[in-house]
């Protein structure tokens, strides 16, 4: 028989971390006499970060006494007291092996179901002071498992846990599936079937279901490419066309994507303009700093050191309606995606919409419109800013297909006015290129310093193999005091993402464009290859990182 050992609750509280604030509910004690367990939880208990913890799926946190015993012998510690591992319910007898994804149980006057294993985070092993627990919680097959409410009711410590219902895979094995490497293809269609599994779990699965795997980039580090050609495109636009250096085709690029440079004291990345599988690549470069002057500096002949093409923001596979969505200079990316599409010779449903200052600074104009011609079913509109604007309103009164891929490209605030205003006319499906750094995820931080340009750590330079952040133009020697490369570039405040720190949710990937990296801890699932999960790795030579 299962029985409920300890009812738990606790709200948020603020906690010191590595010279940071924690906003965090995973301080959980234990409560005397019966609590309601409502839609949302328990009563008296709260989440600090609720993007990641909380909501009907994830209402309440299971963990078992057999898990705390098992803890206390590996950390060689006195007994724990519950509601340690942030757990609303400790109970006697719901081992995670046995417990199903689907399982129903009545406790006290509550039913609830079991939807999904605990989130992967490094707030796990606050409260127990072991950083690296969260991976701990995979490894061991002991993650603990969230309950969503199907009738609200009191529960109390001492109740009876009675199974009313039964899922078909353990909670232990679906969390296998998606931290630990080789996931079984039976086991996965099976779990992902689940109706009871929470949705971002079933998406996640899917993902592992369908995916194919990554050949990874098309080269390791950087390699000469020659300029074969410089084609003056505006007063303040160049074409460079490159081959490789000796004389073989360069491997295919996906639309989209972008060449990394490594120019005369600079990092810069710069999207492909052209046909992405002629053998050979074009880039258009907007005169407007120092390696963009390089750039324009050079002549038929010069060699560049590029990485591989790299970046996700690429033409999708399907037959349903594009828009492309350019500004200025960002034409390119989605031009190179113009040019795929002609060379298909498709039926896709494809609309233009391009804005420049003026005629005389609308770039390509002429490549665009012979493209277009070959196109059955395009549209296109352009606009000058000078005289008609690209506003909400004007994209507003175009009748776009609202099943469209939308690609937009462009300054940053003209990709956000643009993606808010293909929401508003229907498009849900929208794509951005960015090429400064990505958005930060740092669940739970209260004191991260927003808006602050990127810079060196402050205090002496480190000895170490020098680290290089493209997207934010920063170069520095590695401090051996520091953890990670994440730590490193925490300090020099460039925006990170990540939220087990510990290798296992892949959170912080990152392509590597050159060098090689040690791992403390090493990853449950290593990388795929041109990627390193910077929340645990330490650089082994000089690497230049897409961050």
């Amino acid at each position: 028989m299962a029985t409920l050992v300890s009812l738990n609750a606790g709200m948020p509280r603020d906690v010191p971390w590595h010279d940071l604030t924690v906003h965090t509910g995973a301080w959980k004690d234990p409560v005397d006499g019966p609590r309601m367990v409502r839609r949302l939880g328990v009563e008296g208990d709260g989440q600090g970060d609720t993007a990641g913890h909380g909501g009907e799926n994830r209402a309440v946190l299971v963990y078992q006494v057999d898990s705390y015993r098992h803890w206390e012998d590996h950390f060689g510690c006195d007994p724990l007291p519950f509601g340690m591992f942030a757990e609303n319910l400790t109970d006697e007898g719901l081992a995670d092996e046995s417990v199903h994804v689907g399982d129903r149980y009545r406790i006290g006057e509550a039913e609830l179901e079991v939807s999904q294993p605990r989130v992967t985070c490094y707030r796990a092993g606050l409260r127990l002071g072991e950083p690296e627990l969260s991976a701990l919680l995979v490894s061991h097959h002991r993650p603990g498992f969230y309950l969503r409410v199907i009738r609200e009711g009191r529960v109390r410590a001492g109740d009876e846990i009675v199974r009313t219902a039964t899922g078909p895979v353990s909670v232990a094995d679906v969390d296998a599936l998606l931290y630990l490497p080789d996931p079984d293809p039976e086991l996965l269609r099976r779990a992902v079937d689940i109706p009871a599994l929470s949705e971002g779990w079933r998406t996640s699965l899917r993902e592992l279901l369908d995916g194919t795997a990554d050949p990874g980039p098309a080269w390791t580090g950087f390699r000469p490419l020659r300029v074969s050609q410089v084609v003056r495109e505006t007063e303040t636009v160049s074409s460079l066309h490159l081959d490789a250096t000796d004389g073989n085709g360069l491997p295919a690029a996906r639309a989209g994507q972008y060449l990394t440079f490594r120019l005369p004291g600079a990092v810069r990345s710069y999207s492909l303009s052209s046909t992405p599988d002629t053998g050979s690549y074009r880039i258009s470069v907007k005169r407007d700093g120092t390696g963009s002057g390089y750039l324009h500096s050079l002549r038929a002949g010069a060699t560049l050191d590029a990485a591989a093409p790299r970046g996700e923001f690429v033409l999708d596979e399907g037959t349903g309606p594009v828009v492309l969505v350019s500004a200025g200079i960002g034409i390119t990316p989605v031009l190179s995606m113009l040019h795929d599409l002609a060379a298909r010779r498709g039926e896709r449903e494809v609309w233009w919409l391009h804005t420049a200052r003026s005629a005389r600074d609308q770039t390509f104009a002429d490549e665009v419109r012979a493209l277009l011609d070959t196109l059955p079913n395009a549209r296109a509109h352009v606009f000058h800013s000078s005289t008609d604007r690209l506003t909400a309103n004007r994209l507003a009164a175009l009748p776009l297909p609202p099943n469209a891929t939308a690609y937009v490209c462009g300054p940053a605030g003209f990709m956000t006015d643009m993606t808010e205003a293909l929401h508003a006319a229907g498009v849900a499906r929208v794509r951005t290129e960015t090429f400064g750094a990505l958005g930060a995820i740092t669940p739970g931080l209260t004191t991260v310093q927003a808006g602050r340009p990127p810079h060196p750590p402050e205090g002496p330079a480190g000895d170490g193999p020098m680290v290089t952040f493209a997207r934010s133009g920063i170069s520095v020697p590695f401090d051996a005091s520091r953890r990670s490369v994440l730590a490193l570039a925490e300090a020099c405040d460039i925006p990170v993402r990540w939220q087990c720190r510990t290798g296992v949710c892949h959170t912080c990937v990152t392509p590597m464009l050159s060098g090689e990296v040690a791992y403390s801890p090493a990853p449950l699932v290593p990388p795929a290859a041109g990627e390193v999960l910077v929340c645990c790795a330490r650089p082994a030579t000089e690497v230049v990182l897409d961050m």
